[in-house]
C-alpha cells in the first residue's frame, strides 16, 4: 500500500527537500503502477490483465513505453521493479486475438482490414506498428534507471522480450520461458533474437529454442545465465511462497539499487549497455567521457565521506 505523501516527506526529507512528492502519475489500464512504500524511489510496476493471462495487446505495449519513459526523466524514481502482477503466469505473449481483429491493418499480424490492402500499404502499415512495439520493449533497456523484472509460471513469446530488455532476471521454480512465435509461424521481431545470444552466450541452445518453440525450464535458465537466481515452490499447498519470495527478492534489490548515488547508478547502466555493443576500447573511451563530467558530482564527496565515517550516504533527488 502507498503511504501518505506527508508520511514519505517526513519519513525522507533529504530525498524531496520541499519538493513537490511524486510531481510524475502513472495512471494506466494494463498496468498497475505504485511507488514502494518503504522506498519511494523504486517504482513498482505490474502487468495488469490477469483475465486475459497479461496477453500483450496494442495498449500495453504503448502503455509501457509511456510508463518506462515517464520514469526514465522522473526525479524521484531510482529503479523500476516489474511483475506479472494478479495474473497466473507473467505474460502468455501477443494478444493474438486483439491483433487479428486490428482494424488499421498495422501491429505484428496486420490486423483485420490488412487483407483489404494493396500489399505494399499493408506492409508499410505493419512496419509502424513492428517498430512501436520493438521501442516498447526497448523502453526497459533504454530506461536510463535499472529494471528489475520478476518472473513466474509462463512467459511466453513477448515476455521474453521483456525479460531480455530488463537489467536483473529472477523467476521461481515453476517459471518456463517460450519463444513460441515460430509456431504461430512467424519470426520473433520485438527483442528475444537480438538480446538472448548476447545475455546467454550459448548460440547453439538460442538457436534450437527459437527454431523449435520448445519450453526452457527455470533451472536450464539459470545455468544459461538468463535469470540470476530461481525461487523454489515449498509445497503445492504453498507455491506462492515462491512468487511472494521472487518479489520479495526483486523488491530488495530495487531498494538496494536505489540506497545508492543516482549518478553512479545511471552511469553504470549507460556503461553497461554501450559496451555490450561496442569494442572494448570504445567501451573504455564512453566510460572514461562520462566519468571527466560525473566524477565532479556531489555524490563522490557524499559516498567517500560516508564509507570513511561507516555511515549512511544521502543523496539529493534528481
Amino acid at each position: 500500500q502507498l503511504k501518505s505523501a506527508q508520511h514519505l516527506a517526513s519519513a525522507s526529507p533529504w530525498l524531496y527537500q520541499g519538493k513537490r512528492l511524486m510531481a510524475q502519475t502513472y495512471q494506466f489500464e494494463t498496468l498497475e503502477v505504485q511507488r514502494n512504500a518503504e522506498d519511494p524511489r523504486v517504482l513498482e510496476v505490474a502487468l495488469n490483465r490477469p483475465e486475459k493471462l497479461n496477453a500483450m495487446n496494442n495498449q500495453l505495449f504503448m502503455e509501457l513505453k509511456q510508463c518506462l519513459s515517464t520514469a526514465s526523466t522522473d526525479p524521484d524514481v531510482h529503479c523500476v521493479l516489474l511483475h506479472g502482477g494478479r495474473a497466473r503466469m507473467f505474460t502468455c505473449g501477443l494478444d493474438l486475438q486483439s491483433e487479428l481483429a486490428g482494424g488499421d491493418g498495422g501491429g505484428l499480424l496486420g490486423g483485420a482490414e490488412g487483407g483489404k490492402l494493396d500489399v505494399s500499404r499493408r506492409a508499410l502499415r505493419m512496419e509502424k506498428g513492428i517498430s512501436e512495439y520493438q521501442a516498447a520493449i526497448s523502453s526497459l533497456e533504454g530506461c536510463c534507471k535499472p529494471v528489475v523484472v520478476a518472473l513466474h509460471s509462463g512467459v511466453i513469446g513477448g515476455g521474453i522480450d521483456l525479460a531480455c530488455a530488463a537489467d536483473i532476471r529472477y523467476c521461481t521454480e515453476d517459471t518456463f520461458f517460450c519463444i513460441a512465435e515460430v509456431n504461430i509461424g512467424i519470426c520473433a521481431d520485438i527483442g528475444t533474437l537480438q538480446r538472448l545470444p548476447k545475455i546467454v552466450g550459448n548460440d547453439s541452445t538460442v538457436r534450437e529454442l527459437a527454431l523449435t518453440g520448445r519450453k526452457m525450464k527455470s533451472a536450464e535458465a539459470k545455468n544459461l545465465g538468463l535469470v540470476g537466481e530461481v525461487f523454489p515452490d515449498l509445497a503445492a499447498a504453498t507455491a506462492n511462497l515462491s512468487l511472494r519470495a521472487c518479489v520479495a527478492a526483486s523488491r530488495k534489490v530495487c531498494l538496494e539499487i536505489a540506497s545508492k548515488s543516482p549518478i553512479g547508478v545511471i552511469g553504470t547502466k549507460a556503461s553497461l549497455n554501450y559496451s555490450r555493443d561496442h569494442t572494448v576500447q570504445e567501451g573504455l573511451d564512453h566510460v572514461r567521457l562520462w566519468n571527466v563530467l560525473h566524477l565532479q558530482s556531489e555524490d563522490v564527496k557524499r559516498a567517500v565521506t560516508a564509507t570513511l565515517s561507516k555511515k549512511t550516504p544521502t543523496f539529493s533527488r534528481l
